[in-house]
């Protein structure tokens, strides 16, 4: 299932990493496991951020995307369902429609 995950760095420990000049090995560890099919980074909430799209086969994965963000960074993360435009048209909503309105 694909999943958007979002990551909240904090200043700290992230500025400590910046300048000892590890920051850029840690992120690269990060994306060579988690292995993103889209990686973005950019401002969340007045701090660093990352956006992933990602395949979760199944939810005992979750931890394995989460914690290297969790253990390096302190981070906060959040896993939100992605659906494509073919996904959405599968989805049966004229039918929900139907049944619910």
């Amino acid at each position: 299932m694909k999943m958007l995950l979002t990551v909240e760095f904090p200043h700290e420990p992230f500025n400590s990493l910046v300048r000892a000049g590890k920051v850029g090995e840690i992120i690269g560890r990060i994306l060579e496991s988690i292995h993103p099919e889209v990686a973005y980074f950019t401002e969340q909430n007045g701090m660093r951020g990352g956006i992933f799209l990602v395949n979760v086969k199944d939810p005992s994965d979750v931890p394995a995307f989460a914690e290297p963000f969790f253990l390096n960074f302190q981070a906060d993360c959040k896993f939100r369902i992605a659906m494509s435009p073919q996904d959405l048209q599968k989805s049966g909503l004229e039918a929900l429609g139907k049944t619910w309105a």
